[in-house]
Parts: C-alpha cells; structure tokens; sequence
C-alpha cells in the first residue's frame, strides 16, 4: 500500500526484531513490483505450509522492497511470488519501530461500520482514491517465526491489512472504487489501463 496520509495509526502491533531491516530507500530494492496490467496480480496466492529461514529471507527481501518504494505495505503476490504473506510499516520513518508480518491471515470479524479513505498503491504508483471498508477488523495469522497470533486492528492499519489481503485473492484497490469517473482519469493521467480493473462492487 502506497502512504498517501500524513497520520498514522496509533494502535499498530509491534513487530519483531528479527526480521528488521534498514529502511533507507535504495535504487536497486530486492524484488521487482509488479504494476496494474501485470497478470501476476491477478492470480490467488497459496497458504505459507512451512515458516522457515527461507521465508524469513523472504520478507526481508520484501522489507527492503518495500521501504526502497516508500510503501507502508507490501504483499508477496505484488512481487510475483504467490504466498499469504504481508508485511506492513506504518512508521516508516522510524528506524526503531519494527514492521508487521502476517503469514497466512484471516480476517474473523468486520466492524459493521464502514468508512471511505484515500488508498493508493505501490503496484498502480501515482494512482490514490477513495475506498469503502469496514472501520475495524478481527484476524488470526502466524507471524515470522511461525506463531500464531491474534490481532484487533483498525483506523489505518485496519485499511492497510484490508488492502494488502486483497492481493492473496487477486484483487486491487481500484476493483473496489465506485466512482468510475475519478477512476478512469487517474489511471489515465499516471498511464495505465481502465480495462485491468475487475470491478467487484
């Protein structure tokens, strides 16, 4: 998820140290990401059946990919590698906070209150409108070190997990913006194509 919002969530779960990597920006990140177009995007990633070294080095890989695009969330089918994993920083200018890893989440509850918000995306860079999503959320997940964990989130760490789940099933942000209008004109004025949004509303 791009950061297009200046304040951020004062609830985020403290990651772990174990798997913090610098977050200086760099020109050559670990991993590609893919852009709106790209059919990577669109496939369904599949449970993580074993969290090891490898999938360690993995989010870290991600972790720098992440933080060298500015992003303050990254899911692993962005990068083309089709795997329930997220990793999520909401304070990105913190060197000492560390990030959020969530292997395999579910999502088991939805506040019924909603709310709309400005999204953006790494994968549709230049690209940020408004989202309707429930407000808070209830989810299970496993973190780096293949715990399982609980966790209440909501405000802009809600929306951001919200977001960044949508990519384990294929699904973009602008899938789910509903006024078409705004919808066309920024993706047409950053260079992309109105006929790759799969609309879901």
């Amino acid at each position: 998820m791009a950061r297009s919002f200046a304040q951020l969530a004062k609830n985020a779960e403290k990651g772990s140290n174990s798997i913090a990597v610098s977050k200086e920006p760099t020109e050559k990140p670990s991993l590609k990401i893919h852009t709106l177009g790209n059919l990577e995007l669109r496939q369904t990633a599949q449970r993580v059946s074993k969290v090891d070294n490898s999938i360690r080095t993995l989010i870290k890989k991600m972790l720098h990919s992440m933080y060298s695009a500015k992003g303050i969330g990254l899911a692993a089918p962005q990068v083309g590698i089709h795997k329930q994993l997220l990793v999520i920083d909401l304070d990105i200018e913190n060197s000492t906070t560390p990030p959020i890893v969530l292997i395999n989440p579910q999502i088991t509850d939805f506040s019924a209150a909603i709310e709309t918000y400005e999204e953006g995306c790494l994968s549709i860079p230049g690209v940020y409108l408004n989202v309707i999503r429930p407000s808070s959320i209830k989810l299970n997940f496993r973190d780096e070190m293949g715990r399982p964990k609980k966790m209440n989130a909501d405000g802009l760490l809600s929306r951001c997990i919200q977001h960044e789940m949508d990519h384990l099933n294929g699904v973009l942000f602008v899938d789910r913006v509903t006024n078409e209008n705004d919808l066309s004109k920024e993706l047409q004025e950053h260079g992309f194509n109105s006929e790759d949004v799969i609309s879901i509303i």
